[in-house]
């Protein structure tokens, strides 16, 4: 075996080959560039919190079904999903059993701006937010990893002083004189 140049001991001088974290989870890449996450460390939140609903919905359910806890338990577990808009029902606990680290990111404020069509693709949705175009109820939002629930999803609208907004305004003729001479 040869000996190491300076230049590769220097490079090789930081890397620690005992803790090497394997990075070839292609799936997880895949979910990163489809919801265009920027930290990968949401996602790893996200898939942390799936596999705790899980665990959850595993213990209720291994309980007696007619233990009033269980009925108790498992109705506030499925409301809170439900609110949060993570599982389209809340009425069935195996749709626990399906909550993924995709069901969370389908909930992030720029998949909720796709939806409702206020931006034609998730690169310039992530782009309006960080730009602080984007408001939820009162509270401008500068962040894309922002989780929207059901109730905040009818909310989301543009910051009154928003460029973005005037154009909107303006091609659908719904700006009016008083906006046109002030703004």
């Amino acid at each position: 075996m040869r000996q190491l140049t300076y230049a590769e001991k220097k490079l090789l001088k930081h890397t620690d080959f005992i803790n090497w974290k394997v990075d070839n989870n292609l799936h997880e890449i895949k979910i990163l560039r489809k919801f265009k996450i920027q930290r990968r460390e949401d996602y790893s939140l996200y898939n942390t919190m799936a596999r705790k609903i899980w665990d959850l919905a595993k213990l209720i359910k291994d309980l007696d079904p007619k233990d009033p806890y269980r009925v108790e338990a498992s109705g506030r577990l499925l409301e809170k999903l439900y609110t949060m808009g993570i599982i389209p029902t809340k009425w069935n606990l195996q749709l626990c059993d399906k909550v993924t680290a995709s069901s969370f990111c389908r909930r992030r404020l720029p998949c909720i701006l796709v939806r409702n069509k206020m931006a034609p693709d998730m690169t310039s949705a992530v782009t309006f937010i960080e730009q602080g175009h984007i408001r939820v109820g009162p509270e401008i939002v500068k962040d894309p990893a922002f989780l929207v629930t059901r109730v905040m999803e009818d909310y989301v609208t543009w910051v009154n002083t928003s460029a973005i907004k005037k154009h909107v305004m303006q091609y659908n003729d719904a700006k009016d004189d008083y906006e046109l001479n002030n703004c």
